[in-house]
C-alpha cells in the first residue's frame, strides 16, 4: 500500500499558512471547500448504484453499516446515530462502527485503525449476514481496518460499498459499489478531516436520506415519524399537523402528543 499515490495526502495548494492573516485563511478555506461538492456531483452515479441496490436490501430486513477509523468511522457513527431521531426508525437498521470502539469517537486510539481482523469481528457482534449491506469509508483508501473489513464480508456473500478519495486504493478493489470523490490535496497537508471529511458527510447524507424516503420514513417533504425528542421537535410536529389537517394550534399539539408521532396523528384523523 505504501506505494500509492494518495492525493490525499499531496503538498497543500497553499503555503505559508502561518503568514496568512485571518481573514486570507477563511477565504481560502472557502475556496477550497468550493471543489468538494463539484467532487460529489462527478461522483453521483456511483451513488445511485450504491443506494439503488441498498434499498431493496432493507425493505426485506436488511440492515446498514458503516465502518470506518478516525474522522471517516466518527462521520460513519454519526450518520447512523441520526436515522432513528429522525425517521423514528430502529436503532438497528443502520449501525455505525468505528475502530478502536466508542472511546475513539472522542479521542484517538493507538493503532485501532491498523487492525486487519478487527472489523469483522466487531460486525460479528451484530450477526453481520448475507441480508445486510457494509460501507467503508476511508479518506485514503488504505486504512486496514476498513479494506480487510470489506474483504471479509465479500468472502461471505455480503455487499460492499466505499467511500473514499484516492484513486487507485485498496479499498476500491474490496467494494462491490465503490464510491470515490476527488477533492484534491487538503487545504493543511494530509488534513482529511477538511475537504475529504466534507465529502463524505455530504454522500453519507445522500445516502440515508434517500434511503430512508425510498423506505417511506418521509411524506410529502416532512418527517413524519421524528422522535418528539424535545420542545422544538413537538413544535414542529405540531405546525405540521396545522398545516396538513387545519387544525389550531393547541388541537393539534394534542393530537400529536396522543399519538406519539405526526403520521400517527394524522392517520387517527384521515384513517389512511
Amino acid at each position: 500500500m505504501a506505494d500509492i499515490k494518495k492525493i490525499t495526502e499531496q503538498s497543500s495548494l497553499y503555503d505559508n499558512l502561518d503568514e496568512m492573516s485571518i481573514g486570507e485563511l477563511l477565504q481560502s478555506i472557502n475556496q477550497e471547500d468550493h471543489k468538494v461538492a463539484q467532487a460529489v456531483k462527478q461522483a453521483l452515479p456511483q451513488i445511485e448504484a450504491l443506494v439503488s441496490y441498498l434499498v431493496p436490501k432493507m425493505k426485506t430486513g436488511g440492515r446498514l453499516f458503516y465502518i470506518g477509523a478516525g474522522t471517516s468511522g466518527r462521520l460513519g457513527v454519526l450518520d447512523a446515530s441520526e436515522c432513528p431521531p429522525t425517521y423514528g426508525v430502529p436503532a438497528d437498521w443502520v449501525i455505525g462502527l468505528i475502530a478502536g470502539g466508542d472511546e475513539a469517537l472522542r479521542r484517538s486510539v493507538e493503532h485501532a485503525e491498523d487492525d486487519e481482523q478487527q472489523a469483522i469481528k466487531d460486525l460479528d457482534k451484530y450477526f453481520i449476514n448475507a441480508d445486510d449491506t457494509v460501507i467503508g469509508i476511508a479518506s485514503s483508501g488504505t486504512t486496514p481496518y476498513v479494506v480487510h473489513g470489506l474483504k471479509d464480508c465479500r468472502e461471505r456473500g455480503i455487499g460492499t460499498g466505499c467511500i473514499t478519495c484516492n484513486p487507485g486504493s485498496p479499498i476500491l478493489e474490496q467494494a462491490d459499489y465503490p464510491i470515490l470523490a476527488v477533492v484534491g490535496p487538503e487545504f493543511v497537508t494530509g488534513s482529511t478531516r477538511m475537504k475529504s471529511g466534507t465529502a463524505q458527510k455530504l454522500i453519507l447524507n445522500m445516502i440515508s436520506t434517500t434511503a430512508m424516503i425510498q423506505l417511506g420514513r418521509v411524506k410529502g417533504n416532512r418527517m413524519v415519524d421524528m422522535t418528539l425528542a424535545n420542545n422544538k421537535l413537538i413544535d414542529r410536529g405540531t405546525r405540521m399537523l396545522v398545516t396538513q389537517l387545519d387544525l389550531d394550534y393547541d388541537s393539534a399539539r394534542s393530537l400529536l402528543l396522543k399519538y406519539g408521532s405526526v403520521r400517527a396523528a394524522a392517520e387517527s384523523i384521515s384513517g389512511s
